[in-house]
């Protein structure tokens, strides 16, 4: 089932911005220059690659802003798989405001649709086993909340949204506690009863110590699978279970099938290659 659409207030800050940054000081020079006023026109919104489209609302709002008599029917929604050459949605409306917009709207449709489509790739490679995608904090700056929506859209999982959501004691937090036991003693002496402690481990021993004083959820960090495995069988249920470093979708499987509950992933929101969409004009109306 496709993920709920963002709420228009915790999108339209980001949209916002795109367009007065893209404006500049002087607006559209090139298309007010060119295209009179009141000229009308109908384009096309194509998917040149296969992929998964999301961000549609976020482009449909790029428009809107710029002109809101400019209408977008979409044919494939977000969560939609598309082929090369299929239409994703129709615009029609002043050719002024559909050329303005169109950069802005197609960034975050493309880069939204490439991070469904990368969470989709992985998600697809793990389908036989329990493990969930789960993706990371490495988001783009001011644009974790529609990324993580994309993750999402691609049947993907949610990980921490802020440092505010839940405790997660990584390798520096335990040096500089000097110890597990005593990054664990901190935290549960500080946090409250809802908030979820999660503690990256790199070895057996340091999982066993986190066992031995109780933990929600533990990151497996760089194991090989056979660690996991071994890993795995040692919380025997006691904890969430996450394994993480460089998975890729030739290696989620194996990683999977360790029987880990998460496999987070970084790379889902930092460097994936955006879905090629364009804006296809079609005709005066």
């Amino acid at each position: 089932m496709p993920s709920p659409a963002l709420p228009r207030i915790l999108i339209e800050p980001l949209v916002r911005a795109a367009l007065l940054e893209d404006l500049g000081r002087a607006g559209d020079l090139t298309t007010d220059a060119i295209v009179p006023v009141g000229q009308r026109a109908t384009t096309l919104v194509v998917a040149r690659q296969q992929g998964v489209v999301a961000g549609l609302d976020l482009a449909r709002l790029a428009f809107q802003l710029i002109d809101p008599e400019i209408e977008m029917h979409v044919a494939r929604h977000d969560g939609a798989t598309v082929q090369p050459g299929d239409v994703i949605a129709t615009l029609s409306g002043p050719a002024r405001g559909i050329l303005t917009a169109e950069r802005v709207a197609l960034n975050f449709l493309c880069r939204l649709s490439g991070i469904a489509t990368a969470t989709a790739s992985v998600a697809a490679a793990v389908r036989d086993y329990k493990a969930k995608i789960v993706c990371t904090r490495k988001t783009t700056p001011g644009l974790r909340t529609v990324e993580k929506y994309a993750v999402r859209v691609g049947g993907g999982s949610n990980h921490r949204f802020g440092l505010d959501d839940a405790v997660l004691i990584k390798d520096n937090h335990v040096a500089v506690a000097g110890g597990v036991t005593e990054a664990l003693r901190r935290a549960k002496a500080c946090v409250g009863h809802l908030v979820k402690i999660e503690l990256e481990v790199d070895t057996l021993d340091q999982l066993r110590e986190a066992l031995d004083h109780g933990v929600d959820a533990v990151l497996l960090d760089n194991m090989t699978p056979d660690t996991l495995r071994e890993a795995v069988a040692m919380v025997a249920g006691r904890a969430v279970t996450e394994a993480s470093g460089r998975i890729t979708p030739a290696t989620a499987p194996s990683v999977a099938s360790t029987g880990v509950d998460l496999i987070s992933i970084g790379w889902l929101t930092h460097s994936i290659s955006i879905l090629d969409i364009g804006l296809d004009f079609k005709a005066s109306a």
